[in-house]
């Protein structure tokens, strides 16, 4: 299946560990994004853009002729985690590591730019390497440079390695296949006073109660539904650790998870009206954080990656649900790119995406290019010389 030299994928394997022993986290990608920039002047890429929305790196390799603009888009950006284990080639920043496979994508997509040394026979391939995936910032960031109209592709793919699917499986679903989420960061603010006269203040303690109970009934359907809907709380904190003051302030955070755009729409409305109900005499101010919407593969792109996969040597699978988690890939759809993103199995026994011990595997750098290559040829035409 491979498409690239056994010495090329050695390299591949090596520097994917150089990138995994120093992870930079969203919009810190300074040093990774250079390391790149290297990489691509030596492949001899035909243009190259830095600085993209942050420390995004852009790559152009033009065909022969004029023709389409294929876009394949891999993330910089690793996690503030600290990685567990004995790996020689471990995180060596202090609470942070690539846990998330994005050093595996940045190689993926570099092994690609390897086999198009020998160009398309049309149009141009673009490797793009965003920055802030994991913060949702990233793709919009890109797309809202004011060079992104010179790159802006008819044609967009990207891969996320998936724990628990059959190592090397190529997963598509053609519609909905990451859902939307976001962040909701609640403040209160009321006024403290004695533990022994709590009448005299305004605690956040009711109001906080309260939406403990109410904003999980926001939480509908199941993931194999149109209309599924998560709501996880995930912090709170009330005043100060005394047993002496009743609080004045108060924070709450939740999570909310939808298949699509419109329910999630449904979901933040739902969630203030339950504020406005529970706020009473409190000050509150509300902050909305990680904000992904909902990848939505196109027909034609997924039938694409689907054709390439098979032709390619890869074993593919129909999903029957979009993934929980969510991945701003889904804008560069949005832009205009007829667009998919292709589920690539770390294996069915591998450690989750985000667990302290992940890792991503070596042997999907051969299986990454040759799909990728292959999508290039279905819509690009055979490459020459």
């Amino acid at each position: 299946m491979s498409v690239l030299s056994r010495v090329q994928l050695t390299y591949l394997t090596e520097l994917r560990h150089d990138l995994h022993r120093q992870p930079e986290i969203s919009g810190e990608e300074v040093q990774t994004a250079a390391r790149i920039v290297r990489e691509l002047k030596d492949l001899g890429a035909d243009r190259i853009w830095e600085g993209l929305g942050g420390a995004g790196v852009a790559a152009e390799f033009r065909g022969a002729e004029a023709g389409p603009t294929v876009l394949f888009r891999c993330e910089l950006d690793g996690l503030p985690i600290t990685e567990l284990s004995e790996l020689p080639y471990k995180s060596e920043v202090v609470g942070k590591g690539h846990l998330c496979g994005h050093d595996g994508h940045m190689c993926m997509v570099l092994g690609l730019g390897m086999a198009l040394a020998q160009r398309p026979a049309c149009g141009r391939v673009i490797l793009l390497f965003q920055p802030a995936e994991e913060t949702g910032f990233g793709a919009q960031a890109v797309i809202d440079d004011p060079r992104w109209p010179e790159i802006r592709p008819d044609y967009a793919f990207a891969y996320h390695n998936v724990p628990g699917h059959a190592l090397g499986e190529i997963g598509l679903r053609n519609g909905p296949a990451n859902c939307a989420s976001r962040g909701m960061q609640i403040n209160f603010d009321g006024k403290s006073s004695h533990a022994a006269a709590p009448e005299d203040g305004i605690s956040p303690a009711p109001a906080i109660a309260q939406l403990i109970g109410a904003l999980p009934e926001l939480s509908s359907g199941t993931i194999s539904d149109p209309d599924f809907g998560l709501s996880t709380l995930t912090h709170v904190n009330i005043g100060e650790a005394a047993f002496g003051i009743s609080p004045g302030t108060g924070e709450l955070r939740v999570t909310l998870r939808s298949m699509t755009d419109d329910r999630m729409t449904f979901l933040t409305e739902g969630a203030e009206k339950l504020l406005d109900a529970a706020r009473g005499p409190l000050q509150t101010d509300v902050t909305w954080h990680d904000v992904f919407h909902a990848v939505t593969n196109g027909n034609k792109a997924t039938a694409i990656a689907g054709t390439a996969a098979e032709t390619a040597g890869a074993i593919t699978r129909e999903m029957d649900h979009p993934m929980r988690w969510s991945e701003d890939f889904g804008r560069f759809g949005q832009d205009g790119a007829e667009a998919c993103l292709l589920f690539l199995g770390a294996g069915e026994t591998h450690p989750q995406l985000h667990n302290p011990d992940y890792d991503f595997p070596d042997s999907l750098l051969t299986i990454g290019p040759a799909v990728f290559l292959e999508i290039t040829r279905q819509i690009l035409g055979k490459a020459v010389g």
